[in-house]
């Protein structure tokens, strides 16, 4: 699994934890409700502006996207 896949993975798992659909958080971090599913498969190389987004959006903190 490639640092893509696991933020993807990441993201997802926390998304969920938290009860939000895709379309909840992409509109919480501000982002396009079609970027977000690309994101999550880890198809996607995220800019840190979109994962400073994101750990806003989930009420986390950066390093929390990264810990396994």
């Amino acid at each position: 699994m490639n640092i893509k896949q696991k933020l993807g993975q990441k993201i997802k798992e926390l998304r969920k934890l938290k009860g939000l659909s895709q379309e909840k958080l992409a509109n919480l971090a501000e982002i396009d409700r079609t970027y977000l599913p690309t994101i999550e498969k880890g198809e996607r190389n995220v800019s840190i502006e979109v994962i400073e987004k994101l750990a806003k959006a989930l009420d986390i903190k950066i390093k929390d996207l990264f810990d396994e």
